[in-house]
């Protein structure tokens, strides 16, 4: 198996420069930490990030609009 190359950050398409900044109450933050520790997540803020892109993405597949209604 090749090994793979790892592209410096700042010669990357993708780089992440825009910020999002949103807020929990206790019990969302609970049930958030509570998920992390049961399923071993080793990246809070890239499972968040997957797991909202998903949720919007999912959303845009339903939306769509169909040629046949």
């Amino acid at each position: 198996m090749a090994k793979k190359t790892l592209i410096p950050a700042s010669k990357r398409n993708s780089l992440r420069t825009h910020r999002q900044i949103f807020t929990l109450n206790d019990e969302e933050n609970k049930a958030l930490n509570r998920y992390i520790a049961k399923y071993k997540v080793a990246n809070k803020s890239k499972f968040i990030r997957e797991t909202l892109m998903l949720a919007i993405i999912r959303k845009f597949d339903e939306d769509h609009p169909t040629l046949f209604d």
